[in-house]
């Protein structure tokens, strides 16, 4: 035993002591013939991230918490040889591991939480750790993206996902981080005219029901003004950046993609970011935004030469191109929206891949290996709808949780990993499959494609409520 880790037989995981998941079992998982899957650690808590050292150890992450809604647990990173135990590395600060990658003998991290996020970088040899990012805007509903870094220069590549739930901070978040952060706000990367419209909502900060409006890129109860100008700044947020690997001579790609949570890239070397639709909830109500895959064309750019980044649309356009106050994203529910920009930067689009709304996309890897099969292709984490919180349509309810596999040049995605019904497992009663995949990545010699599973995070139309112990670590490998 180290660390609080054994090692069980496959039928143990059939009974064990975490009621809410007290069953995993690779015999519930369908991957397509000729592939075989196997649980290969069970009982985490809150996992986020996978990488590989050249060597083939693996490490991942466990994301601790900012989120009322889960149990404080330690946001702890783990690595672990090819056939031996997991071993702990380090325990993490603020809101916990979001991201990892492997460079040089160091592991960088990418952590949530405050009123930055931060990118670490740890000397496991020596233990010293070192922060060599801590400008970009976090404190608010979204994650932090990467890093990872470039095949073609080696540069440190990441993101920061948006503040506000659906371009503004809205009192939805007051419980997950607007107590705590109460001064945070998204932050455009170009100077951007606001129209002056405002949403109204109820201010939970004080003891009757008051209504207050909030702009765009202003803090909770800050109004905007028509013809406003905010400044664009380098570390905005809803961001994909790149630096240096010690955070120099940092350069700001792109921005105004929501949640710019998995960044991967292909065999040639194009940057690839998946991004989350807009929710039908609350005082900005936005329908049928699709999920997205979006390419981040400046990556192949010399570093120093972007002086305008591309914007993807955040806060008034839809993954499809069309403004949220489109009639086909008029919401069933909640106050539909207005613009909240008077003048609008070109539009980087379209997406390199468009899914159906409320597919909940986790993080990506391409496969570059025919050892595996599929080379070329991108294989995509479908995190799982939040549905029935955030959206009411009962077509939703179902959409996610599993793994696809994209081509993009041929524009079409199948399931490659999922459920023998449609869900997680913990909505079919018995069954010890999977719950909600949000990493994955392809082992160094291609042959074997390593799935972090969330756990169970189970949502109503009233809140979303997240189990300890129930985080999986699964493999896939070609027999």
């Amino acid at each position: 035993m180290q660390n609080g880790v054994v090692r069980v037989s496959q039928s143990a995981i059939r009974n064990l002591p975490t009621p809410v998941r007290s069953r995993v079992d690779p015999a519930d998982v369908v991957v397509p013939d000729g592939y075989t899957v196997e649980a290969l650690v069970v009982g985490l808590s809150f996992p986020t991230a996978l990488c590989f050292s050249d060597d083939g150890t693996l490490f991942f992450a466990e994301g601790g918490s900012t989120w009322p809604t889960r149990p404080y647990m330690p946001p702890r990173i783990w690595k672990m040889a090819p056939g031996g135990l997991p071993e702990l590395v380090a325990v993490e600060q603020l809101g916990g591991p979001r991201g990892l990658a492997w460079r040089d003998g160091k592991l960088y991290v990418s952590i949530k939480g405050g009123y930055y996020m931060r990118v670490a970088r740890h000397d496991l040899k020596t233990g010293d750790r070192e922060v060599v990012i801590d400008k970009v805007p976090s404190g608010g509903w979204h994650e932090p993206g990467g890093p990872l870094f470039g095949p073609h220069d080696g540069l440190m590549y990441f993101g920061q996902g948006s503040v506000g739930l659906n371009g503004t901070v809205m009192p939805a978040g007051y419980t997950v981080d607007l107590a705590k952060h109460p001064h945070v706000h998204d932050v455009p990367g170009q100077d951007v005219k606001l129209s002056g419209n405002n949403v109204w909502g109820r201010d939970p900060r004080t003891p009757y029901p008051y209504y207050v409006q909030t702009g765009p890129f202003r803090p909770f109860g800050t109004p905007a003004r028509k013809g406003e100008v905010v400044k664009g700044q380098t570390f905005c947020n809803t961001c994909v950046m790149r630096a240096r690997p010690d955070g120099r001579d940092p350069e700001l790609l792109a921005w105004g993609i929501r949640n710019p949570f998995g960044l991967a890239f292909s065999p040639e070397g194009e940057l690839y970011a998946s991004d989350n639709d807009f929710e039908e909830k609350g005082d900005r109500a936005i329908a049928e935004d699709p999920d997205r895959i979006w390419h981040i064309r400046n990556a192949r750019q010399p570093h120093g030469s972007v002086g305008t980044p591309d914007w993807y649309g955040y806060p008034d356009l839809c993954a499809d191109g069309l403004p949220v106050w489109d009639d086909s994203h008029v919401p069933q529910r909640g106050a539909p929206p207005t613009p909240l920009l008077e003048e609008h930067p070109p539009w980087a689009g379209p997406a390199a891949y468009l899914f159906e709304p409320h597919t909940g996309l986790g993080k990506l890897d391409f496969c570059a290996s025919d050892a595996f099969g599929h080379k070329g292709e991108l294989f995509v984490c479908q995190f799982g709808t939040y549905a029935p919180l955030n959206s009411p349509r009962p077509e939703h309810l179902r959409r996610g949780f599993q793994v696809v596999r994209v081509d993009l040049k041929a524009k079409r995605h199948v399931p490659f990993m999922h459920n023998r019904h449609q869900g997680p497992a913990s909505a079919a009663a018995g069954n010890g499959g999977l719950e909600r995949p949000v990493d994955c990545r392809f082992s160094p010699d291609g042959k074997s494609l390593y799935v972090l599973d969330f756990g169970n995070n189970t949502a109503s139309d009233s809140y979303v409520v997240a189990y300890a112990h129930t985080g999986v670590l699964w493999r896939i490998t070609k027999q």
